[in-house]
């Protein structure tokens, strides 16, 4: 297990000379500097640890705040308070069960929802008359019953930061280091509650599930994997001069090509159009039959490598595309380990003799990226769009607005970003939302909290995140919480994506997860009412007398769209428009724009918009029911899309309460073993509606690996890895229903009543996305990290979504593993993202998980294996000071550590013998 990592004392911080003014510039609307801080009525330091998950069965577990004074001078009950965000529910004073009760009085502090809203995931912990002051060095422990379960460090509350009484300290807060402890041998700590039997991870369990070694043909080598391969014999070499020929209509992708060949081939590479004698060549063929059934194949290809020049053939530019990306693969990893350093690359290059016919099975093949929680600069997107088309994903869902913040510019609207995307300490949310998820400005100014650690080691306690698993310094302030594109950036990313054939979905979540739309609208509000009372009400989304009480998931109540307002449907025309803007300025396709939808709390106890007097005075709404109003609010967003040209798809909540909606693309999640929604995707096919598979259990990138305390991550409907992306089947989930999300045995019999797929319903299915909601993506390392290789199960489904019997599963994921482990990630680790224009960062390599080594001894003999074979394995026997390449069984004692090992020279977290 990774070693805990200590706090680093607030004094340390406060000495190295960090303040706000010491900090980059915040690119969101920054603060003027700081003044110099006061001295600090008190230093503290606080660590979070679950202790207890059996004392409220799955209600509610015990934990511990060990609040530490780091200063000279005791800290009493003088004024002041602690805030931070926790995803979970703090129970109130008093409840519980005959297991446990919630009694903070007796500790002498109170706990509650820390801004005046009284809305989300922020809170403040003060002192009472009663506090028993901490002496200097002393630490306190709180005892704190908390909803739900708290199993791995990621689930820990986070963005720690203090506030004192006093004109001196008005306005401002100051960081606090925090860090977490959780023991995974203690199963009270582990065990979510007396069903959760899934076994936390071990060395032992992974060398019983790793798969063997194998070698493997070229075409298992390929990801994803091809239709038809013919191996040659031979190979084709490219040195010297190389040409690419091409047609008219293919400039852009041949110019592709001369960039990433150059990426890795020291020679001179010249696009031009085809004039023969090109050793390279690119065409199309409109009526490329590639399965041979008498149909035109889009997107699909023809790739000739042979007889010492290279031809593809596509049914369109798509297709040529993804020839290039085969042919890509074609090169050998340690050609791109090579070049690695641009020096190295290779003068020569060799790719192996090869026909290649392919095509994909699915249209729709996707990807996901929440930046609403937690902002992704452009060129974090630009990146993850150019590997996600390496492997030919060809859809791009950007969940542009949340809750927690609006991240698209929208000229006309300034507020939905000059407030809307920002986040800090600001209990009135008079000028920014409140701090939220553990971040405000990252560790940047803006955010009104000062004293926050000055680069991302500091944050990690002086150790430089690695980020192959949970990093402390994400609890310290790590994370854009603040941040939006700019229209001339998101029209870079239409351009971006487009040339690499990847089609962009905004998504604009409403009417429910709207809350950063919400309160910048009553911002703008405040802001103009006296000035110009029209333009202050032209959009806002609310009605201010509506006395209706919802809860939503996240814990939020204030962030409801009204559907009675003519305001509202001006505010998402206004916002349909801009987005058509910006796609009609970058030369992009709006097909498709996501309507959101989701997860508005389930009536009784809660109440959509039944309280709201304008509701009631509006003619066309005052008799509708609450679910009525869901459903003429959509009726109505569904016609500002469609005004666009566009197509409207969203989350199938949209469709649950009856509202039947022509044209209209469901994308439904919320399978989870045995919650009811199971069959609802196959419903929707079956009835006609083209669906996007979304299903969370086995599509939601950004749930945890597995049960391991250092792996970041929720994992609310599921543990997700690589495995579960890769043997998803789309058209019969029932059969990945073979264990719930406790890790309980599913019965067949508990399936059987569920709507299967028919005939017809199977050519509804449009396709499959990886879904990476943002809540835990405070670093793009996290973002790669949880990415890849999940994506690659995904990427090879979406295009093969046909598989054989179960039965035949372990020998194709073993076939799977074998290729990441010996081509697709050691090409990954030094992958240089195609840079037509200059507009990224030097940048190699992506941070792909590097699984932890299977290990036990036999015999007194250490035997170990890695999930993918091919990446190295290292042992210590001196407590990880010297480390030696493991190549077969070798005697050691008990206490040996392992960790796998890349070539690009990065490693996994160190593991123990069990």
């Amino acid at each position: 297990m990774k070693r805990l990592l200590m706090s680093l004392p607030l004094a340390a911080i406060l000495a190295s000379g960090c303040s706000d003014s010491d900090s980059k510039p915040d690119p969101v609307d920054p603060d003027p500097p700081n003044p110099p801080a006061p001295s600090l009525p008190a230093q503290l330091a606080v660590q979070f640890q679950p202790v207890d998950h059996s004392v409220g069965s799955w209600k509610f577990f015990r934990a511990t705040f060990t609040l530490e004074n780091q200063g000279t001078s005791e800290i009493g009950n003088n004024g002041w308070k602690l805030y931070f965000s926790f995803v979970r529910r703090i129970l109130s004073e008093g409840e519980g069960d005959d297991t446990g009760i919630q009694e903070l009085t007796k500790q002498g502090v109170r706990i509650a929802l820390a801004d005046n809203a009284a809305s989300g995931d922020y809170y403040v912990l003060e002192p009472i008359d009663t506090f028993k002051p901490i002496a200097p060095g002393e630490k306190r422990e709180i005892s704190v019953l908390i909803s739900d379960w708290a199993i791995l460090k990621a689930d820990a509350p986070a963005g720690f930061h203090i506030a004192f009484a006093g004109e001196d300290f008005k306005n401002v807060a100051f960081a606090v280091p925090s860090t977490v402890k959780l023991d995974a041998s203690d199963p009270k700590q582990t065990t979510r509650f007396e069903g959760d039997v899934m076994p936390v991870q071990t060395a032992s369990l992974r060398y019983d599930e790793n798969p063997s070694a194998q070698s493997l043909d070229l075409k298992a080598r390929l990801l994803p994997t091809p239709r038809r391969v013919e191996a040659g014999a031979g190979e084709v070499p490219l040195s010297g001069n190389v040409f690419i020929g091409h047609t008219a209509n293919l400039k852009g992708e041949a110019d592709y090509l001369a960039a990433a060949l150059g990426d890795v081939l020291n020679a001179s590479i010249t696009a031009r159009p085809a004039a023969g004698g090109e050793q390279i060549s690119l065409s199309i063929d409109p009526n490329l039959d590639v399965t041979g059934d008498g149909v035109r194949d889009p997107e699909g290809y023809q790739l000739d490598v042979r007889e010492g020049s290279v031809k593809i053939l596509g049914a369109d530019a798509s297709g040529v595309f993804y020839g290039i990306q085969t042919l890509r693969q074609l090169i050998s990893p340690q050609a791109y380990q090579a070049a690695s350093k641009r020096e190295g690359r290779l003068t020569q290059i060799a790719l192996p003799e090869a026909r290649i016919t392919d095509a994909p099975g699915f249209v729709y093949r996707g990807m996901h990226l929440d930046v609403g929680r937690h902002f992704q600069s452009k060129e974090t997107v630009k990146k993850l769009l150019d590997v996600i088309s390496h492997f030919k994903i060809n859809k791009f869902n950007i969940h542009l607005t949340d809750d927690e913040g609006w991240r698209l510019e929208t000229p006309g609207i300034p507020e939905l970003t000059s407030y809307g995307a920002r986040r800090g300490f600001d209990l009135a949310e008079a000028e920014m939302l409140h701090a939220g998820l553990g971040s405000g400005s990252d560790l940047q100014d803006g955010d009104l909290i000062r004293l926050k650690p000055a680069t991302p080691q500091k944050a990690n306690a002086e150790t430089p995140p690695a980020y192959q698993g949970f990093e402390t310094a994400t609890l310290n302030f790590v994370g854009k919480g603040s941040g939006y594109y700019t229209t001339k950036d998101f029209e870079e990313i239409l351009k971006y994506a487009t040339e690499r054939h990847i089609e962009v979905i905004p998504e604009i979540d409403v009417p429910g997860h709207a809350r950063a739309a919400v309160k910048a609208m009553e911002y703008r509000y405040r802001k103009l009412k006296d000035l110009d009372p029209a333009q202050a009400a032209a959009y806002r989304l609310i009605d201010p007398n509506d006395t209706s009480k919802h809860k939503s998931v996240q814990g939020y109540t204030d962030n409801f769209i009204n559907p009675c307002l003519d305001t509202s449907y001006a505010f998402l025309t206004k916002v349909a428009e801009e987005i058509k803007a910006r796609y009609a300025a970058a030369g992009a396709p709006l097909k498709t724009i996501h309507a959101g939808g989701d997860e508005l709390p389930a009536l009784n106890p809660n109440v959509w918009w039944q309280g709201s007097p304008l509701c009631k005075a509006n003619p066309a709404t005052k008799d509708m029911d609450d679910h009525q109003l869901f459903n003429h609010f959509f009726t109505r967003w569904n016609q500002i899309i469609k005004a666009t040209g566009a197509e409207m798809t969203g989350w199938d909540d949209i469709i649950h309460n009856g509202l039947t909606l022509p044209g209209f693309i469901p994308m439904p999640w919320s399978n989870v073993w045995g919650w009811g929604r199971e069959d609802d995707a196959y419903k929707y096919a079956n009835q006609g509606y083209q669906v996007i598979l979304s299903h969370s259990t086995n599509l939601y990138m950004d749930l945890a690996y597995n049960k391991d305390p250092d792996e970041p991550g929720y994992y609310w409907a599921n543990f997700v890895d690589e495995k579960k992306t890769f043997e998803y089947r789309p058209f019969d989930i029932y059969a990945n229903a073979t264990h719930d999300r406790m890790g309980n045995a599913i019965k067949p019999e508990d399936l059987a009543s569920k709507v299967r797929l028919t005939a017809e319903g199977k050519k509804n299915i449009l396709g499959m996305h990886g879904l990476l909601w943002g809540e835990n993506l405070k670093t793009p390392e996290v973002v790669e990290y949880l990415a890849f290789p999940k994506v690659l199960g995904v990427a090879e489904r979406a295009w093969n979504p046909e598989l054989p019997e179960v039965s035949a599963m372990p020998a194709l994921w073993g076939q799977f593993t074998n290729s990441l482990g010996q081509y697709v990630l050691p090409r990954l680790g030094a992958y240089r993202p195609v840079d037509l224009r200059d507009e990224l960062p030097e940048s190699v390599g992506v941070n792909y998980r590097i699984p932890l080594p299977g290990g036990r001894l036999i015999d007194g003999k250490l035997h170990a294996n890695v999930r993918f074979p091919g990446l190295a394995i290292e042992y210590s026997t001196d407590d990880g000071r010297t480390w030696t390449a493991y190549t077969e069984p070798v005697a050691a004692p008990q206490k040996t550590l392992l960790r796998t090992r890349t070539l690009d020279g990065r490693s996994s977290r160190v593991t123990g013998l069990n």
